[in-house]
Parts: structure tokens; C-alpha cells; sequence
């Protein structure tokens, strides 16, 4: 997980009469581990529903997430899911090795008491995402069972609401510090 560590760099410099060995003192930051998971036909993106999703494909939103998350100096381990054991299971060995979860759980969202027991159970800072306006759609979506858990939510902003996912869990952690 992403603690201050101290190493010892050795590096060396090789002439044709001796090799000489130095050591140095640093201190590294390891970057803060998050595990960014998407739920059900989260893979079917630039595919289903257009209008509603945007054309981005899940590569391109794997790519988009990366790109942010090295720009803060986290580490994510980007995963997707049909199967809503698998998600809970995930979720589950975040425990005590992820300093963070960003959350999209598709239409698992609305009715997953199951996922909602695995973030209580994990006990690891949670942001919600999801690439269209939840509460603008239909009345059974505006229900969402990961809120209960999840520090905060970011919906209705297409790829980039997991851009500001991924800024609202860095600023979490950050100031737990």
C-alpha cells in the first residue's frame, strides 16, 4: 500500500584500476494502490446505448483512468465484471491491499445488498462513479445501495466522472495522511 519507505541506493562507477561502491540514503513514496472496478456490461461501452454512454470503448476508458491516476502519483489495478461474485470477491481483497476503490457497479448499483456488505467488509475508501446522471434517469436507478457506503459519488459526466473519481479518492487519502 502506499507508505513512505527508506531504501538504500547503491550505485557504482567503474574505472580500468578499481570499482568504487557508494551507497545513498532516499526516501520513496510508493504510490497509493486503487482498485478502479466496473460492473456489469461496462464492457459493452462505445457499443451500448451511444446516447447514453458516449462512444468511448472500456479500453479507452482504462487508458483515460491510467493516464490520471499516474498524473496524481496512484497506482490502479483497472478490472470489469459480468459477474457479481467475482465484483464482491474483488472487492473483498481490497482489504488490506488497496488503499482505495473507485466503484462503477453498473445496475448491480441498484440492487447488489451483496456488494454493499463486501464494502462494509473491506473497510477501504470508496468513491462511486457512474457515466450517466443516475438520478435523471429512470426512478428504480435513482436507488443506489453503494452510496451507503461510499464517501461520495460522481455521476452524470460520461469518462470523465472517473477523472474526477479518481481526484476525489486522492484527495481522501491524502488527507488522511
Amino acid at each position: 500500500m502506499g507508505k513512505a519507505w527508506t531504501n538504500r541506493v547503491i550505485y557504482g562507477r567503474l574505472n580500468w584500476w578499481s570499482y568504487e561502491v557508494k551507497t545513498h540514503k532516499c526516501d520513496m513514496q510508493m504510490p497509493l494502490e486503487i482498485l478502479l472496478i466496473n460492473g456489469p456490461n461496462l464492457n459493452m461501452l462505445g457499443v451500448r446505448q451511444p446516447n447514453v454512454y458516449g462512444r468511448s470503448s472500456l479500453k479507452d476508458l482504462e487508458i483515460l483512468c491510467e493516464r490520471e491516476a499516474r498524473s496524481l502519483g496512484l497506482s490502479i489495478d483497472f478490472r470489469q465484471s459480468n459477474a457479481e461474485g467475482e465484483l464482491v470477491s474483488r472487492i473483498q481483497g481490497a482489504r488490506g491491499a488497496a488503499d482505495g476503490i473507485i466503484l462503477n457497479a453498473g445496475a448491480l448499483t441498484h440492487s447488489s445488498i451483496a456488494l454493499l456488505d463486501a464494502l462494509a467488509s473491506a473497510e477501504v475508501p470508496t468513491v462511486e462513479v457512474h457515466m450517466s446522471n443516475i438520478h435523471r434517469r429512470e426512478q428504480f436507478r435513482e436507488k443506489s445501495y453503494v452510496s451507503v457506503f461510499a464517501a461520495g459519488m460522481v455521476c452524470g459526466l460520461g469518462s470523465y466522472s472517473y477523472v474526477l473519481g479518481l481526484r476525489a479518492i486522492h484527495n481522501i487519502l491524502n488527507s488522511r495522511q
